[in-house]
């Protein structure tokens, strides 16, 4: 493999995202360039509310071939674009911008990177099975939509506001059995529930000591999957594991999503386990 280095036919992408210091996007792309030997690099750019349209006109201007989009811009990010994809429209949220000549195109792989996961890591089959969601936000729109569209029988979201749980519950509810809820809500559910999500950035690092639910009435029929990969095993799934229940962490669709976004950018299939490697060899 020849010496990687950026030169004047470099092609650019990056992630725009507040926070984004702590993102591992870059290690993870920029192996994957170096792996495919393709003059590609990625960078993490620190985009503050307000500053979101400015960055977006910044794609286009310096000819940047892609961008991941993270928290908290993955739904006003969709005010700026040209084309936005069928599934990211009924997701209502973008992470990622393809730029072809200036054309921007929207299209949200954390629900279908989120299911790979689940399937391949936790040998988890999603059809006909019960679903809660905690939170409602960016993530949890993809991850439920694609949850519906995999078959789930029911999908309840709980959150703080529960009027974005609602909400989230009437974009999916034409595919399956939906409900929006408070988190006092839970207890109401429980019973019937197969599989637990959590969407938020509670116990994500540096405050790994939060979780956002009681946690014991969680059991070993449960699988309680966090979509929060860093740190790897967070509390909720140290609590869950601590009750039998089977747990899955968020590193595997932190990994696909990106994947089926380098495939976007790049049209070749992206080289998983070399991406996975660069993202365990950074923690």
């Amino acid at each position: 493999m020849k010496q990687w280095e950026i030169d004047t036919g470099t092609v650019m992408h990056g992630v725009f995202g507040d926070p984004i210091k702590h993102s591992k996007s870059p290690i993870m792309h920029n192996r994957a360039f170096r792996e495919l030997n393709l003059n590609a690099a990625y960078a993490a750019f620190h985009i503050l509310p307000g500053q979101l349209k400015d960055a977006v006109a910044g794609i286009r201007a310096m000819r940047f071939r892609g961008v991941n989009v993270t928290i908290p811009h993955k739904l006003e990010v969709m005010d700026y674009l040209d084309e936005i994809d069928e599934d990211a429209r009924a997701i209502g949220a973008v992470n990622t911008i393809v730029n072809d000549d200036g054309k921007l195109t929207g299209y949200n792989t954390d629900g279908i990177g989120y299911v790979r996961s689940l399937k391949e890591e936790a040998g988890f089959t999603v059809a006909g099975k019960k679903v809660l969601m905690l939170g409602a936000g960016g993530a949890a729109r993809g991850v439920a939509y694609s949850l519906a569209k995999e078959g789930a029988s029911a999908v309840y979201i709980a959150n703080r506001t529960v009027s974005k749980a609602e909400e989230l519950a009437a974009v999916i509810g034409p595919m399956t059995k939906a409900a929006g809820m408070g988190y006092d809500a839970i207890d109401d559910v429980r019973d019937e529930i197969d599989l637990i999500v959590h969407n938020t950035e509670v116990g994500m690092h540096p405050n790994v000591d939060d979780v956002l639910i009681d946690t014991s009435w969680f059991h070993e029929r449960l699988t309680v999957s966090d979509i929060v990969y860093n740190p790897l095993v967070t509390r909720l799934l140290r609590e869950a594991e601590a009750k039998g229940a089977r747990t899955h962490g968020g590193l595997g669709m932190f990994i696909y999503q990106g994947a089926y976004a380098f495939e976007y950018w790049t049209g070749r299939a992206a080289p998983v386990a070399a991406m996975r490697e660069a993202v365990l060899a950074a923690f």
